[in-house]
């Protein structure tokens, strides 16, 4: 259904892919895996057509495919309704019914080559028009698909301005999946979804008879899902194909690192082994030729062949080094390093909610009480729609409550993460948001930045420019930069990678 052939791709001096190939059959689920920024969506755009490789071709089959990209975040048209948006086949399928009846009204007056190439024409828009027809969803199948993502409520006729990040993506993957697509491309389809919608899309998927190709930092999702891993090497910017799930390409993976390891130090051993060789070889040479007397020209002759026997086993020995059969030495594989510390100490008593209620002049959640003291870890989950972002943002003092009263406690210094990441100025820097935040040199700002992945210039590059990843890695960054001794986290590991993930689980076992 999908072949990449020999796709590379580079923004300025930076190499994002290089030399990408794979094939995606009919009803295989393949889950694409790599570090933030390596290449992902970009190589996923490429597929849909909408960046063009530097090198490379993409080609679908049949050409007609109907293929379904959910993308990491939505941009909306300022008068898109959400009716507009779940149903835009329609448009489409109007535009391709007006064709097939202009072709079919100039057939009745052609004849000779023209009436062929008319009859060519009309049969391929036919085709188009009952793909589309067949891609419409009905209104039960719109109905139970949003209600399944949590989005029964939502009115047709609001715009999707209006919509928060989550809802936009569940949105659009409730699109995509009603329309009926035979490969479907979805980068992080999981970010934003509870419990009960991400177990209906995993049903769902299983079901699925096309092919999928899938970008996700979900562990559990993949295993779930897939049944083969194409891994992106931030190193070699190739694809590597793993068969199995995430498990099943964990343990290949270290093996395959364990081996490639192994081989490198036996390398190491032939290199230290030879070099001493040629040395001993040398220095004999050169100790003869310091003790031959001018009467002795056999022996002068035996200390220069010995020193040629040295020459050509450092020959032998540069050629051993730069064979093509030699593995490179393993690079460190890059880890996002998250470490809470040298925080201020806050009272015991950090939260308490007493009667509250919390909305948008109709109350979301209402008498609230509630009890936090330090050291404590407590998990707010609920349905998509239910009030727990709301109630946060009451928490922060960003929304008064319509009645009762939060009250933190002395020293508490709140550190909150957002899930659409709007903590951050999409017009700053990382090196900008850290100097606001600490009060560090410019040099450990640079090396602070560095645990979380920002090299070089990058920690210069607008945020509006860095990737998803990038930008969570950013917030929680700031977080750590702050000292923070009360953290209010909001869909903490959207967008992380699956290392940073871990990284982060060891970060929170930590904090105190």
């Amino acid at each position: 259904m999908l072949r990449v052939s020999n796709i590379a791709k580079s923004y300025g001096t930076a190499v994002i892919l290089d030399n990408v190939s794979f094939t995606l059959n009919e009803g295989e689920r393949v889950g694409l895996i790599g570090p933030n920024g390596c290449g992902k969506s970009t190589l996923l755009r490429i597929i849909t057509g909408q960046e063009l490789p530097d090198r490379g071709a993409v080609q679908l089959n049949p050409s007609g495919l109907r293929v379904g990209y959910l993308e990491q975040g939505i941009e909306d048209d300022e008068a898109e309704t959400v009716e507009v948006f779940i149903k835009g086949t329609q448009a489409e399928l109007n535009a391709v019914e007006a064709r097939v009846a202009s072709l079919a009204a100039a057939l009745s007056e052609a004849d000779g080559p023209h009436q062929t190439e008319l009859l060519h024409a009309y049969g391929e828009a036919l085709e188009v028009l009952e793909s589309l027809a067949r891609s419409i969803p009905e209104d039960h199948e719109i109905a139970a698909v949003l209600e399944a993502l949590g989005l029964e409520n939502l009115s047709f006729e609001a715009p999707l301005r209006i919509l928060s990040g989550g809802q936009k993506t569940r949105l659009g993957l409730a699109r995509l999946l009603l329309h009926h697509p035979q490969l479907l491309l979805l980068d992080e389809p999981t970010n934003h979804l509870d419990i009960s919608a991400l177990e209906w899309l995993e049903t769902w998927l299983r079901a699925y008879q096309g092919a999928l190709l899938v970008v996700s930092h979900d562990r559990t999702f993949l295993d779930n899902i897939v049944g083969k891993i194409f891994e992106l090497d931030e190193e070699t910017h190739t694809l590597v194909e793993y068969v199995g799930n995430y498990t099943a390409y964990l343990e290949a993976w270290e093996q395959r690192r364990a081996k490639q390891w192994s081989q490198w130090k036996d390398e190491q051993v032939e290199i230290r082994r030879r070099h001493q060789d040629i040395v001993q070889t040398r220095n004999q040479a050169l100790a003869v030729e310091a003790a031959t007397k001018p009467n002795q020209p056999g022996v002068r002759r035996m200390a220069k062949k010995v020193a040629m026997k040295a020459k050509t086993r450092e020959k032998k020995l540069e050629l051993y080094k730069e064979s093509e059969d030699r593995v490179e030495k393993p690079g460190l594989s890059w880890r996002m390093k998250l470490d809470f510390a040298d925080m201020a100490e806050s009272s015991r008593d950090v939260l308490r909610l007493e009667n509250l209620s919390v909305g948008y002049g109709t109350p979301l959640l209402d008498h609230a009480n509630a009890h936090l003291r330090a050291g404590e870890r407590v998990a707010l989950v609920g349905p998509n729609g239910c009030g727990k972002t709301t109630l946060l943002h009451a928490i922060l003092g960003h929304l008064p409550p319509l009645a009762g009263q939060v009250r933190l406690g002395t020293s508490v210094q709140v550190g909150y993460y957002a899930q659409d990441q709007q903590v951050l100025d999409f017009e700053s820097t990382p090196f900008d948001t850290l100097r606001e935040v600490a009060a560090i040199s410019d040099t450990e700002i640079r090396s602070f930045l560095h645990y979380f992945l920002f090299t070089g210039d990058e920690v210069f590059v607008p945020i509006g420019s860095l990737s998803y990843g990038e930008r969570a890695r950013l917030a929680l960054a700031r977080l750590v930069a702050m000292g923070c001794n009360f953290l209010v986290l909001d869909e903490p590991i959207n967008h992380l990678d699956i290392p940073s993930r871990t990284q982060f689980e060891h970060a929170m076992t930590a904090f105190e």
